[in-house]
This record gives C-alpha cells, sequence and structure tokens, in this order.
C-alpha cells in the first residue's frame, strides 16, 4: 500500500500537464482572434480616420452651426508621430494625389527659394506665380473630390477668406501668393501660417483607385489571409478531435457545433466588410472559455438590465392575464359545470384504498409516536408556566402562597396533574391511531356527508350566483392593487436584493 501513494501522486501531476498545456494553447488562440478583430476594426475605420493616423492630431470639439464656430483646443494637439500611413495605405491601395502633391511640392520649392534668393527675385516670382496658377486649379477642378473630401477644400477656401479678407477664394490665393502681399507683410509670419493651417488639410487628399470590380483597391484580404488559414486548420483539427472523442458524434455535428468559428475564416466580400464585425462573437467566446476573460459578469449584466426594462409590464400582463382568465371561468359558469359534473361522475378507485385517509394516519402516527415523546419535557414546561402564571393572578392564591410549604404543594401538584394529563391524552390518541375498520367507516361516511352536504348547498342558484358575484369582484380588486403595488415597486431595488441574495447563497455554499 505503500508503494501505490507516490504513484497516484505522479499520476494526478502527469494528467495536469497535458491541460496546462491546452490552456496555454487556448489563450494563444483567443489572444491571436482578438488580434484579428482589432484588426478588422482598424481597417474598417481607417479610411475615415485617415486624417489622424497620417498626422497624429486630434481636436477635442469642433462646433460649426451657422455663422458660430467654436474649436477646443484652438490647434489641434498631437497625440503621437508614427509614420502608420506609411505603413497601411498600400492596403487600402491609397496614393498620394497627383496635383494636390505638385503643390506640396512647389510650396516646398518657394521656402527653399526664399533662402537662397531675395523675396524681389524673378525665381521667387515664378515659383509664386506658379502657386497661383496651381491655386485656380485646385478650386476649378476640386481634387478632394475622389477623396470624398469636398468639405476639405471648403474649410480651405474659407481659411484663406478670413486671413486675407476676400470674400472671393480665387482672389483670396491670388493675392496671398502676390509679391505685393508678401512684401507688405512679415514672409515668415504667411509661411508659417500656411504651414500650419493649409498645408495640413491640402496632405490629408489622397487618390483611390478603382479595381476591375468596380469597387476601391482594398488588399485587407492579403494581411486576413493567414489569420484565416489559421483557424481554418484550427477548427477541423478542433472538430476532428471531438468527433473522435465523443461517442455518437460524427466530424458533421462536431462543425456544426462549432458553427461560430466559421466566422473567423470564411471570405467576405467587399459589399459585405461590415460583417467581419461578427467575429467579436467566436473572439468573445474564446476569451472566455480560455479564461482570459470573465464574460459571466458581463452576461450578468446584461441579463440584469434586459429583465429590468421588461420585468414590470411582462409580470404585470402574466398576472393580469391569469386573473382574467380564472375571471372568465366564473362569469362562464365553469365553477357549477364542475360541481355537476363531479356529482355525475363518481370518483374511481384504482386500488381500494382511501389515499387521503392514509395521508393523514401516516402523519398522526409520526406525530404521536415520534414528535410527542421528543418535545414531552418542553410541552409540560409550558404547561407548567402557564398554569403557575393562571394561579398567580388569583389573589386569594398570591397569599395563600405566603403560607409555609403551600408554594412547594403547589408545584408538585401541578406538577402531576400536567404529568397525569400528559399521559391519558397521549394514551387516548394513541387509541385511536389503532387500526380499528369501524372508526374508519365512519369518518369516510362522515367526511362522504358532509362533501355532499357542502356541495349541493353551494350548487343552490342563489348561492352559486352570490359566490359567482363575489369571486368577480375579489379578482377585480386583486388586479387593482397588484398592478398599483407592482408600479409602486422599483424593479432595480428587486434586482438588487435578488443578486445580493445569489451571493450570500454562493458565499455559504462556499
Amino acid at each position: 500500500m505503500a508503494l501505490l501513494k507516490p504513484k497516484s501522486v505522479f499520476a494526478v501531476k502527469k494528467n495536469k500537464r497535458p491541460r496546462k498545456i491546452s490552456l496555454w494553447i487556448e489563450q494563444a488562440l483567443a489572444i491571436i482572434a482578438a488580434l484579428n478583430l482589432c484588426l478588422v476594426v482598424f481597417d474598417l475605420s481607417y479610411v475615415s480616420v485617415r486624417n489622424f493616423w497620417l498626422q497624429g492630431r486630434v481636436r477635442l470639439l469642433n462646433i460649426n452651426v451657422g455663422a458660430f464656430s467654436y474649436r477646443f483646443p484652438e490647434e489641434p494637439v498631437t497625440v503621437f508621430s508614427l509614420p502608420v500611413t506609411d505603413w497601411y495605405d498600400w492596403v487600402k491601395g491609397i496614393k498620394p494625389y497627383r496635383d494636390t502633391e505638385a503643390y506640396l511640392e512647389t510650396f516646398e520649392e518657394l521656402k527653399e527659394t526664399l533662402i537662397t534668393y531675395s523675396l524681389d527675385s524673378p525665381e521667387v516670382e515664378a515659383v509664386l506665380a506658379s502657386l497661383r496658377d496651381q491655386s485656380d486649379e485646385m478650386i476649378d477642378t476640386n481634387p478632394f473630390q475622389v477623396a470624398n473630401k469636398t468639405g476639405t477644400l471648403e474649410r480651405i477656401k474659407n481659411i484663406m477668406r478670413d486671413h486675407v479678407g476676400n470674400d472671393s477664394a480665387k482672389e483670396s490665393f491670388q493675392t496671398f501668393w502676390s509679391l505685393p502681399y508678401l512684401q507688405s507683410r512679415r514672409v515668415n509670419e504667411e509661411i508659417r501660417f500656411f504651414e500650419q493651417k493649409i498645408q495640413p488639410l491640402i496632405e490629408t487628399n489622397f487618390f483611390r483607385p478603382v479595381g476591375e470590380n468596380g469597387e476601391p483597391v482594398d488588399n485587407f484580404g492579403i494581411i486576413d489571409f493567414p489569420f484565416a488559414s489559421l483557424f481554418l486548420v484550427e477548427f477541423l483539427a478542433r472538430t476532428w478531435v471531438i468527433s473522435r472523442r465523443r461517442q455518437g458524434i460524427s466530424w458533421l455535428d462536431a462543425m456544426l457545433w462549432r458553427w461560430y468559428d466559421v466566422i473567423l475564416f470564411t471570405p467576405i466580400p467587399h459589399w459585405m466588410n461590415m460583417v467581419r464585425l461578427l467575429r467579436s462573437v467566436p473572439t468573445m467566446i474564446r476569451l472566455h472559455q480560455s479564461h482570459l476573460v470573465d464574460m459571466i459578469k458581463v452576461k450578468r449584466q446584461i441579463s440584469q438590465g434586459f429583465v429590468a426594462s421588461i420585468a414590470e409590464d411582462l409580470t404585470e400582463v402574466v398576472v393580469v392575464s391569469l386573473l382574467n382568465q380564472v375571471q372568465g371561468s366564473v362569469k362562464r359558469g365553469e365553477i357549477t359545470d364542475l360541481l355537476a359534473q363531479q356529482q355525475k361522475n363518481p370518483y374511481i378507485d384504482l386500488n381500494d384504498t382511501n389515499e387521503v385517509a392514509e395521508i393523514i394516519r401516516l402523519v398522526a402516527q409520526v406525530t404521536i409516536n415520534q414528535v410527542l415523546p421528543a418535545t414531552r419535557q418542553d410541552l409540560e414546561a409550558l404547561m407548567d408556566y402557564a398554569i403557575g402564571k393562571a394561579i398567580a393572578d388569583v389573589p386569594a392564591a398570591q397569599q395563600m402562597q405566603q403560607l409555609p410549604g403551600v408554594m412547594q404543594i403547589q408545584q408538585n401538584v401541578t406538577k402531576q396533574v400536567i404529568h397525569n394529563l400528559y399521559n391519558v391524552v397521549y394514551s387516548q390518541l394513541q387509541q385511536l391511531l389503532a387500526v380499528d375498520p369501524e372508526f374508519d367507516a365512519l369518518i369516510e361516511q362522515l367526511a362522504k356527508t358532509f362533501t355532499d352536504s357542502m356541495r349541493n348547498e353551494i350548487q343552490a342558484q342563489q348561492s352559486i350566483d352570490r359566490v359567482e358575484y363575489l369571486l368577480i369582484a375579489l379578482i377585480d380588486e386583486i388586479k387593482v392593487n397588484y398592478v398599483q403595488r407592482l408600479s409602486q415597486e422599483d424593479v432595480e431595488d428587486l434586482m438588487d436584493q435578488t443578486r445580493m441574495l445569489r451571493q450570500a447563497a454562493q458565499e455559504d455554499v462556499n
């Protein structure tokens, strides 16, 4: 026997390791599924928030209502400066728009020319003339329309109008890139204004080609393919193992069992991209099954909010509907029909045994033979206290108790009387429980006569009408009072009480 104990301990340790490795694999796959879901969300939102990934700047509030405009902070705050667009633009087929890119290159050329030449030099004038021509072309052709950014061009025009003080956008650009205007202002400040206000907006424009399918180029499938392949292989292997380990389950049954995993590797056409968000379902299940995220608490909160929102209405409907059914039965006279049917159809006895009488006899036997003997001392003490208190309330007895020895005699007599009374009552009850066919027949005849008489009296028209009227009125009162109390009850408080009781029960179990 001494050799078996180390062997059993070794066996337990040997079984724990595969379970731990299996849990690690489940957690790794769950993390990969979560990363894939994050990639899907990033891809679906990339084009709409590309400005943020391009410049890493954010403004908390930007309100424009008619003539009212409010921005906070006035200048966008730089959050990060990672070249995200350099990494991901190719996935969406995004390329710089040639016209706006050439415009910014000309602006950079102007800055370099100003370093080498003076402001009034022919070289600077040539660059300014090129910027004026490109500005007119940008306003006329609207290169921002291809990227669905016409609003950005309108914002550029408004900023330039406000800065120059001219209602015409074209004239404002012509003035801004003119030599007299720059000579009348500080050139460095105007260059800084363009760099801070106009250049970031022009940089957000892009060109996205259209493929042969008539949809914008999207290479997301290239980076999603490794994830889909992994989950496809894992799905086939997992379902095959399930079908082998569980009897009566085929490979197809196992696949249907894990149907939600199919979402992770099913190809999705471009026009159904939003369907990829359904990957959150298998991802949440995997995170919960791998013990990385406790979804029970989330489920409890969601279900509590749902139950709280419909509990009052649902309970009212169910209870009032039930009361209406009972009330309708009373109005249709079904009570009378039931009593008449019982009188027409005699009771069928299947085993020649009066089950009600036998149950009463069994309960009485347990009470008299087991419960009463166990509680005899307590009953005698209670009766002794009651008799003693009753005697003490009598004035004559109070005077007699002052005599020597009377109190002791009274106590002895009281205890003897209680003892004898208990014995007499107990013996009589035992005799009643003895098998006596004549006594049983008398009891059954009394019950039958009482039941028949009660049924006949109730079936009288006057009695039945009165009973039906009172029942209908009682049900109406119950409905009114019940609905009123329920409407005054806070369902959220009831849910809190239920949760506290459940927690207390779990603590008691633990």
